[in-house]
């Protein structure tokens, strides 16, 4: 995703605090990984969730994107849990 800046809201903070996710690994799935879906409907923002993997590790980032301003916010971070995707963390499992 080509953000001109990368904003964390206080929400993304916490959370990748509370789950032991570094900034850079945030960074390196923005830079390089791919939107498995979009949410074009979100308010302020439109926003995606980004698949990436950070040594080896499967992470989505939640980024809604500014287009005016040309900033990206990062509003989570999270591993996504074997429970409830399916094994490509792309697909979330049918309940």
């Amino acid at each position: 995703m080509d953000c001109g800046q990368v904003v964390f809201s206080g929400h993304a903070v916490q959370r990748m605090f509370e789950r032991g996710i570094g900034r850079g690994a945030v960074l390196t799935v923005i830079a390089q990984g791919e939107t498995i879906a979009d949410y074009p409907e979100d308010s302020p923002y439109p926003s995606r969730l980004l698949l990436g993997f950070v040594e080896a590790k499967a992470l989505h980032v939640v980024l809604a994107f500014d287009k005016a301003a040309n900033v990206c916010i990062v509003i989570t971070a999270y591993a996504p849990a074997v429970e409830q995707w399916n094994a490509d963390f792309r697909t979330r499992k049918v309940k």
